[in-house]
């Protein structure tokens, strides 16, 4: 048997779908399964093991603007159309992914009923599950369709980034107990104040002995990350935007919690169980909450009035959150790694 999964969406997308492709696998040991996302989330699913075969497109944004990026495509059109498939799922809900899914060989193409889905796709797709996935966590949205029509077993199960799959990142070898802190996102509107971050770095410090400053290979991130290191000496080192996601892994496999955004890597956080302190503004909380880890979520939205809430920019929503609440989640899953060591 070979399955295909497509989904064409951003990097942290891409690991939520790893509980699917391991409830998958589990079910059917000796199925062979095929991923398409797009090009950059591969090294994030290359710490799911029950992957045989990651296929990469163009991104939109700039690989397909290019001929190189044009003849990917074409390449990746051929082998899909040239390769039989038992099942083809399109998980993206977009347009770009389910040409893909109508060009690869298979007599069981599957999708989701979606708002996006026009009449013109549905002759395209043999079975279309039609199950309500409003309000669901992102990880069940994408579980729901392949349930269907496999008969996978609920819930889904955690987030997959393979221990052995993880890798050292020599700068925190000899870091014995410290917490990785994720400031910096291309997102403003999930951005915290960056003399908050500050504060709390200080206030972690008390208990926290070291601090590893991840941030991503973006130069607006780096000079943050850079500026948060500042004045803490040895205690603090970035990550300059340097690691790779199994290092990164690898690093939030040893620490004591994380905090930060919603970002891929809270998701990754969350793939090799490091207990999670994370900050929600108007991102989709319930969509995007760290999967099956023990967390401390810290939203306005929990302590201040609807009124207020509604007349608050969206980009404003994360001014909203002080350091006292987020510092004391910090000391809370800080206890609990103790605990639990």
């Amino acid at each position: 048997m070979r399955i295909l999964f497509i989904k064409l969406r951003h990097i942290g997308d891409a690991l939520l779908l790893t509980p699917t492709i391991v409830a998958t696998k589990k079910k059917f040991p000796e199925a062979e399964i095929w991923v398409v996302v797009r090009k950059s989330c591969e090294e994030m699913l290359a710490g799911c093991p029950e992957v045989d075969r990651i296929v990469c497109t163009a991104r939109p944004e700039r690989d397909h603007r290019k001929l190189s990026g044009a003849l990917d495509e074409l390449a990746l059109a051929t082998l899909l159309a040239r390769t039989r498939f038992d099942y083809v799922f399109e998980l993206g809900d977009n347009d770009r992914g389910r040409w893909l899914a109508l060009l690869a060989r298979t007599s069981q193409r599957c999708t989701n009923s979606h708002r996006s889905l026009r009449k013109i796709w549905r002759p395209a797709f043999h079975k279309i599950s039609t199950k309500k996935r409003w309000p669901m966590h992102q990880v069940e949205r994408d579980f729901v369709c392949p349930a269907d029509f496999l008969g996978l077993p609920e819930p889904p199960p955690p987030l997959r980034f393979a221990p052995e799959r993880t890798e050292r990142w020599p700068p925190a070898d000899e870091f014995d107990s410290y917490a990785v802190l994720h400031a910096p996102t291309r997102w403003p509107s999930k951005a915290w104040p960056l003399d908050r971050w500050r504060e709390l770095a200080g206030h972690l410090l008390a208990f926290t002995p070291r601090l590893v400053i991840s941030c991503g290979p973006d130069p607006a991130e780096i000079r943050a990350a850079r500026e948060l290191c500042s004045g803490m000496g040895d205690q603090a080192v970035s990550t300059e935007g340097r690691t790779t996601w199994a290092q990164l892994a690898g690093i939030l496999s040893r620490a004591k919690y994380f905090v930060g955004v919603d970002t891929a890597a809270m998701h990754l956080a969350a793939a090799v169980n490091c207990p999670v302190v994370c900050l929600f503004g108007p991102s989709g909380d319930f969509e995007f909450h760290p999967w099956s880890v023990k967390y401390w979520m810290i939203r306005p939205h929990d302590w201040t009035d609807p009124e207020t809430i509604k007349k608050t920019p969206s980009t404003d929503l994360m001014g909203l959150i002080p350091v006292s609440r987020v510092l004391e989640a910090c000391r809370a899953a800080s206890l609990n790694r103790e605990e639990l060591e």
